[in-house]
């Protein structure tokens, strides 16, 4: 996911994908640890983009204050 698509998303809408997204990492490592996932590098994907929008959400904030 891109940062400017991100960026266009509401503070709740980044929020639940966030938590979306860390479901996915979990899930993903689970398969990882077990031998099953195919793509591994799905991991690193999921991880940037947790990390976009985190990003993303402490721009919003520091730019509130």
């Amino acid at each position: 996911m891109k940062a400017r698509e991100l960026r266009e998303l509401s503070e709740d809408e980044l929020s639940r994908k966030e938590d979306e997204l860390k479901d996915q990492l979990f899930k993903l490592k689970f398969q990882h640890a077990s031998g099953q996932l195919e793509n591994a590098m799905k991991l690193k994907s999921i991880k940037k983009d947790i990390a976009r929008i985190k990003t993303i959400l402490g721009e919003n904030k520091e730019g509130k204050k």
